[in-house]
């Protein structure tokens, strides 16, 4: 069984590849890495989804550091913010090379 350290960094990305699994945010996240940065409706122009259910996947990539929200005036707009992301993956991917390989 791998070190606690591995484990511990295995259980703490639970959340980030839960919301990487959905292909709908997978879409999400594709789309903002094309056009920078959104609102939700510019989202839903590309999206067979409600206005509500990217909403609800913004949310979800914003609760695991995925995209970022810019105010400005009325308008929410939305980008990646994938470095905290990038990191715990880099570190998971560390401590499985010394651990595991």
């Amino acid at each position: 069984m791998g070190s606690k350290a591995t484990i511990e960094n295995f259980r703490n990305c639970i959340p980030l590849f839960q919301a990487l699994s959905d292909e709908y945010r997978q879409d999400i996240i594709l789309l903002l890495a094309e056009k920078e940065r959104l609102t939700v409706n510019e989202i839903a122009e590309h999206s067979k989804l409600s206005r509500p259910a990217i909403s609800h996947h913004l949310k979800i990539l914003k609760q695991n550091n995925l995209v970022s929200v810019d105010q400005q005036g009325t308008k929410r707009y939305y980008s990646l913010a994938l470095d905290t992301a990038i990191e715990q993956l880099k570190k998971l991917i560390q401590t499985v090379e010394e651990d595991c390989v």
